[in-house]
């Protein structure tokens, strides 16, 4: 096999294997951070003991967060050396700060929570709860600002065959880089809420600890239902910088052949780039044109304005687009369900809608999968959008087999790995909250 398709392929496996976790992380340091910040208003155990409960599920999580993300590091100095070469003075500068601004500061006061609730005051609690909150999010700021790069790339200029930086600013804060954060984030805490509320609505449906998981889903559920309607508007703001940016990858999510006014928007179909044409495609006239331009009879370019070798691969990423938008929809009509059944006090009792975030609660992980393959396939031919080719950027002294070889470690060893996290996990479960030990000061 081609070297740098499974250079590719192996890269793809390893960052998504991991980006299971940030999200998680995200979602449970809001919810931590908002307990310990109820617990020290108004003095109630109750929250206590449930931050301390998902405290432990944060430690599992961000374990493998780090675990898995150590990979991802050299992976850019073996697999891309060429893009090290070439435009690691920029790449690695906000991976650097990452680790140096975020990471430690994240892994000290998550120590905090974990080890010093019998050390440390209520106040300095809360502070580090905050602080590994804050930290978290910090970290993906960081990560946001070297992938919005990429997409968006600006700030540098080339001397020697190397990117040089001229503007630290321009290069983070590129076109692309708030409105992707934005829309991150708001993903996350949805992965998160829905996560921790799909938690709290299996011990309800068990009928164990309802004085404490009939809170905790209330306030998850909360979170939830905001980011499941938030996501619309900062999914929508993030497909016009799309189309204004990146233009290609817009049309390939829309398998849009041609360019055309009054642009219609696909809901679903089955593209072939061998004829230019979508089957069974159902679509609404002029939908795209308004949402992307505000104006119904606006133009959209079409794959037809772009060489074939600077087109995307239309098929997988006009269906992992859709795929993360019908996600979406599911969760916004989950969202209003459950609205309805909190405001009519059913929340609690309703055993089908209980069950439904039980069985739901993972597939926020797929969706920020579907979301990221669509942003990172789309992209394609380019490891930095018309700067560098993947193919350019992929290292020329590594062998296909050698690839291969780490690349069927690396599945063997993620699968332990996974393994170990869900007996982790539901032992946790099972075990449910532990009565709180008043601290000692």
């Amino acid at each position: 096999m081609d070297a740098v398709l499974l250079s590719r392929i192996q890269f793809g496996f390893v960052a998504g294997f991991h980006f299971l976790f940030p999200p998680l992380t995200f979602g449970l340091t809001f919810i931590i951070f908002l307990l310990e910040s109820f617990h020290l208003k108004n003095g109630n155990n109750q929250y206590e003991k449930i931050s301390s409960f998902l405290v432990k599920i944060l430690a599992l999580v961000f374990t493998m967060g780090v675990a898995t993300g150590i990979v991802l590091e050299f992976s850019f100095g073996t697999n891309w050396s060429e893009y090290s070469r070439m435009v690691g003075d920029i790449f690695g500068a906000p991976l650097a700060a990452e680790g140096v601004f975020s990471f430690f500061l994240e892994s000290v006061f998550l120590a905090v929570l974990v080890f010093g609730k019998k050390k440390v005051t209520q106040k300095v609690y809360w502070l580090s709860a905050f602080l590994v909150f804050f930290a978290a999010h910090l970290s993906g700021f960081w990560i946001i600002i070297a992938n919005s790069w990429m997409q968006t790339p600006a700030g540098f200029k080339f001397e020697g065959g190397r990117a040089v930086l001229t503007s630290f600013f321009d290069a983070a804060f590129n076109p692309s880089t708030i409105i992707r954060y934005v829309h991150v984030v708001a993903a996350a805490w949805l992965t998160g809420s829905l996560f921790v509320a799909g938690i709290s609505a299996w011990y309800l449906v068990k009928d164990k600890y309802r004085e404490h998981f009939q809170p905790l889903l209330k306030l998850s559920l909360i979170i939830f239902i905001a980011m499941a309607l938030l996501q619309f508007a900062t999914g929508h703001m993030h497909a016009v910088q799309v189309a204004r940016t990146q233009p290609e990858k817009m049309a390939s999510f829309e398998a849009l052949w041609k360019t055309q006014k009054g642009a219609p928007m696909s809901l679903i179909g089955i593209p072939d780039e061998n004829v230019g044409k979508t089957y069974l495609e159902i679509k609404i006239p002029k939908l795209l044109s308004l949402l992307i331009h505000f104006n119904p009879d606006a133009e959209v370019t079409g794959l037809n304005e772009f060489r074939e070798d600077e087109r995307p691969p239309v098929f997988i990423t006009y269906m992992t687009y859709h795929f993360m938008i019908g996600l979406g929809s599911l969760f916004a009509a989950i969202a209003v369900i459950g609205a309805l059944l909190m405001v009519t006090g059913r929340l609690y009792s309703v055993k089908w809608f209980l069950w439904t975030l039980v069985i739901t609660s993972p597939l926020p992980l797929l969706a920020n999968e579907f979301g990221w393959m669509a942003a990172e396939i789309g992209r394609q031919p380019w490891a930095v959008y018309k700067i560098l080719r993947t193919a350019d950027a992929a290292s020329v002294v590594v062998p296909a087999w050698q690839i291969l070889f780490s690349l069927a470690l690396f599945g063997i060893i993620y699968l332990l790995l996974f393994l170990v996290f869900l007996k982790i996990f539901f032992d946790l479960i099972k075990k449910g909250p532990e009565d709180i030990t008043q601290r000692s000061y």
